[in-house]
């Protein structure tokens, strides 16, 4: 099968913009950066890159006749809220196990940002007060659980999306959009920058990018910048979802080593707490381009773009596509890092 023979349903507004980021490029001298914005990508609750993802979930939804979305995530879930959103969209019910994957001090953390839309567009949500980890959790089993024995019919959708058989064709999908925008724009970017935790968006990346090089594109590097804190349990989710992802799109060979790559020293040593290096990147990318970025993901992973730019790994040969995967709705549970 190709990617094409997955049936998407639409939930974008279309192709996520490409623009370049001229300030930051000129502020750093290295490369000339740019940016796909999934925070553009969609009217549903200021969209994001699950959006992406859930486009091709939602036709196994229908066809299975499900009717509760059943997610999870932490207090300040980006995927919980688009969850949420779809389900309103599509008018379903939505449950959402809300875990405390931050030991973030601030009162509002469970009240404000993506928690308190998800409340606002009907999901149910349950505050849970286990800690993060990116495996299956029991929190979420048992609340599938419990639809079921109400009489309901759930549908399982993993942490991200990423754990789902269908969650890496979505950014599969994203490696043929921008091959698309470089042949309209004129620009080829040989380095892919993204923010990975749970997987399946840097997963999804490397099968799509490694399948148009099988077709004879040119290639390119894509590097996963890790938010998770526990990068042997990214590597491996990041590892076994692009394998899946690069078999069922019809690959047809195995992928290298080196197309898989997950780099650390920009999570800090917890997952979802800023460091020093995430504020002074949403800082820079704020004050110097106007775009923001959350301190959970986004600024981590620019943050890492920033060091490699610095350190002489990213030069003024390169020419970089950042992926901004959305999550500002959460900084407002983070007004103590400003």
């Amino acid at each position: 099968m190709a990617i094409t023979d997955f049936e998407r349903y639409p939930l974008l507004f279309g192709p996520s913009p490409v623009h370049p980021m001229t300030r930051l490029s000129q502020h750093l001298g290295g490369p000339a950066i740019w940016a796909k914005r999934e925070d553009c990508n969609s009217g549903l609750a200021y969209g994001g890159n699950k959006t992406r993802k859930l486009e091709y979930i939602v036709p196994d939804v229908l066809a299975k006749g499900a009717d509760t979305l059943v997610s999870i995530g932490g207090f300040q879930s980006n995927h919980t809220r688009q969850v949420a959103a779809v389900a309103a969209h599509l008018g379903l019910k939505a449950v959402l196990v809300q875990e405390k994957w931050v030991d973030w001090d601030d009162p509002v953390n469970d009240k404000v940002g993506n928690i308190l839309l998800s409340r606002l567009m009907g999901a149910e949500v349950r505050l849970d007060p286990h800690g993060f980890d990116i495996g299956i959790r029991q929190s979420w089993q048992d609340a599938l659980a419990e639809v079921e024995a109400s009489g309901g019919t759930p549908y399982p959708i993993p942490a991200g999306a990423s754990e789902h058989e269908l969650g890496g064709l979505g950014f599969a999908n994203w490696a043929y959009e921008v091959a698309q925008q470089e042949a309209e724009l004129g620009v080829f970017f040989d380095t892919i920058l993204v923010c990975t935790v749970t997987g399946s968006t840097h997963a999804g990346m490397i099968a799509g990018f490694a399948a148009l090089e099988e077709a004879g594109g040119r290639p390119r590097r894509v590097i996963g910048i890790d938010a998770s804190a526990t990068l042997d349990k990214t590597v491996d989710q990041v590892g076994r979802i692009a394998t899946h992802t690069a078999s069922v799109i019809g690959l047809g060979r195995d992928l290298r080593d080196d197309e898989i790559e997950v780099l650390p020293g920009w999570a800090g040593d917890y997952y979802g707490i800023p460091v020093d290096s995430t504020v002074d990147a949403m800082k820079r990318t704020a004050q110097l381009e106007g775009v923001i970025l959350d301190p959970v993901y986004e600024g981590k992973s620019m943050a890492g773009l920033i060091g490699l730019v610095e350190n002489g790994t990213l030069t003024s040969d390169n020419t970089v596509l950042y992926a901004h995967l959305g999550g500002q709705p959460a900084l407002n549970a983070y007004s103590g890092i400003i």
